[in-house]
């Protein structure tokens, strides 16, 4: 399956981080419950390194992957930050550009879109 059609030119990959395993399980669950991704990946253990309000700071967070369907973007925007404990929350968005059709569909059967 390549990016030129098929399922997995619609799947994207959204990154994000949270202060801990829980706050993270948290919003992975809702997200899901509203079939907003059909799956996320916590990552614990990431030392994140950044500036903030002038300051540089150093957090360990987990890492949320979470797949989800283009269409799905705008939304996942919109409701991650109602769910999220910062100020500021991270999501970055990737396309995926291949991958196996088989999950690539179930991430399309799996989300509202």
């Amino acid at each position: 399956m390549t990016a030129e059609g098929g399922a997995a030119s619609e799947v994207v990959l959204a990154l994000s981080t949270a202060p801990d395993a829980e706050q993270a399980a948290r919003i992975a669950r809702v997200l899901m419950d509203e079939r907003l991704i059909a799956c996320a990946n916590l990552v614990p253990g990431l030392v994140s390194i950044y500036r903030w309000q002038g300051q540089v700071q150093e957090d360990g967070e987990v890492l949320l992957l979470m797949k989800t369907r283009r269409s799905l973007v705008r939304r996942l925007k919109e409701r991650l930050p109602q769910l999220h404990p910062y100020q500021v929350p991270e999501l970055v968005v990737a396309p995926v550009m291949d991958g196996l059709e088989p999950y690539c569909r179930w991430v399309l059967d799996e989300t509202v879109g």
